[in-house]
């Protein structure tokens, strides 16, 4: 799958993930590949994902997520860390 997560200020990352964890306004959820089409707001909290280099993590303070084509966009308020 392909992810992008992009704040107002720059691009965080761009890339092939095999997985990625939201924090989902609803609690935390989990993409995986040809996953359905999805757009969800998001929470403050930690986003993971897997890519061959292995599992990284970072904290986002909300946003939005739109998943479409095994190709994820989140549009992040801000990132934390």
């Amino acid at each position: 799958m392909h992810l992008e997560i992009i704040t107002p200020d720059k691009k965080i990352f761009e890339g092939e993930v095999s997985e990625a964890t939201f924090p989902g306004a609803d609690g935390s959820f989990q993409l995986l590949k040809n996953h359905a089409a999805l757009v969800s707001a998001l929470e403050k909290g930690a986003l993971s994902y897997t890519t061959s280099e292995g599992k990284k993590s970072l904290v986002v303070d909300g946003g939005v997520v739109e998943v479409s084509d095994n190709k994820i966009i989140v549009l992040a308020e801000k990132v934390i860390g």
